[in-house]
Order: structure tokens, then C-alpha cells, then sequence
């Protein structure tokens, strides 16, 4: 890992996780979580404080140990959340039994995962029977226009931001793996260029 990516990159994850229009979309999605509930790519931990108290534990996966460092202290300074146990590991491989795990939490992850479609097949095989995925990611736009300044800006993107793919089709990845979509809510936020601001929020089961 370069220096770029090991010591820059999670200051800037960080910094973008923070702004303060994706709260709204972090309410939505986390207040469905309940039980054991593992969230791929905790990041700095921006989720911790807004996990409702029928959560009982929260398995915290990221591959950076700088973000999990930020993560932990987030972790010390929200009062009344459920146990969190921190876990240094890949999406793509999860090192969990199967069906194990009631609520998967993926919060604007899936674009800077090098393996989608395996890290979903992992997800969905550590989920419970009648377990459900929550999500909010930003993807593949539906306007041609759109589309096209997206195919040619990921290529230098994904570079500079931590791997990040402003052209990965949300929907199609959660059916390829075998994810049940069961609610969907889809639209460019208000504020922030197009190409990079188109959002899919919603769930899935993995039955």
C-alpha cells in the first residue's frame, strides 16, 4: 500500500463522511438496523451514534487501520450504544460463520470495494435467514449525460479517492449476488456535481 492510500486516503474519507447532507440518508437507512449488525466499512465511525437501541452489538469491518483507530475513538465518545467490536479485514472475505449476523450496513462503501459482486456474496452468506441488507450508496446515474462524464472521470477518480467508482450499477450488483431488492429510493442530492452525487438508498433481503 502507498503512502498516498495508507496515510492520506483515510483523512479524506473521513473528511468527505462528514458532510452534512448525508445525515439525512444515514437516519433513513440505520433505524431499520436491529440485532447484531455487522456495518462493512465503518470508516470513522459516523454511523456509531445513530444505531437505534434494539441494536445489541455492532461488528465494525474495515481494512484501514487508521480509519479503525478514528473509529474507536468515535466509538469512546457516543454514549448508550451497543458493544462494538472492531474487525481489521476485506469485505470480500469476512472472517464470520455463516448466518450469523441480522442486519448488514453498508453506507457509500461499495464503490471503493475491489471485488463487489464476492464482498456482496460474502454479506449475503453471513446474513441470518430473514436478515436484511440496509443501504445508501451513490452509483451509476440513470441520464446518458451523466453516464458518459462518469465512465470517463472513474478511471482518474478511483486514483485519487481511495478507489472509489463513480459507475457502479447498485442495483444489478445487489441481484447478481442474490440479494432480494425490497425497497429501493433513487435521485441526485441537492447540492455537488451529477456525476457524483447520484444516490440508491434502501434494503434487501437475502432470501
Amino acid at each position: 500500500m502507498s503512502f498516498y492510500q495508507e496515510h492520506i486516503v483515510p483523512h479524506l474519507v473521513n473528511l468527505a463522511m462528514r458532510n452534512r447532507e448525508l445525515m439525512p440518508y444515514r437516519e433513513r437507512v440505520l433505524a431499520a438496523a436491529e440485532g447484531r449488525v455487522l456495518e462493512i466499512g465503518i470508516g470513522a465511525g459516523a454511523n456509531l451514534k445513530l444505531y437505534p437501541a434494539r441494536v445489541r452489538e455492532i461488528v465494525a469491518l474495515e481494512p484501514s487501520a487508521k480509519l479503525i483507530a478514528m473509529a474507536r475513538r468515535a466509538a469512546a465518545a457516543s454514549r448508550g450504544i451497543a458493544p462494538v467490536h472492531f474487525m481489521e479485514a476485506s469485505a470480500e472475505s469476512i472472517p464470520m460463520e455463516p448466518a450469523t449476523v441480522d442486519t448488514v450496513v453498508m453506507t457509500w462503501t461499495l464503490c471503493s470495494i475491489r471485488a463487489p459482486q464476492q464482498a456482496l456474496k460474502e454479506m449475503r452468506r453471513v446474513l441470518k435467514p430473514g436478515g436484511q441488507l440496509l443501504f445508501v450508496e451513490h452509483g451509476l446515474a440513470p441520464d446518458a449525460s451523466v453516464k458518459k462524464w462518469q465512465d470517463r472521470l472513474t478511471p482518474v477518480w478511483k486514483h485519487v479517492a481511495g478507489g472509489c467508482h463513480l459507475n457502479r450499477p447498485i442495483t444489478k450488483l445487489l441481484e447478481d449476488a442474490g440479494f432480494h431488492v425490497t425497497h429501493l429510493s433513487t435521485g441526485y442530492m441537492k447540492h455537488g456535481p451529477k456525476p457524483m452525487t447520484f444516490q440508491y438508498e434502501g434494503s434487501a433481503s437475502p432470501d
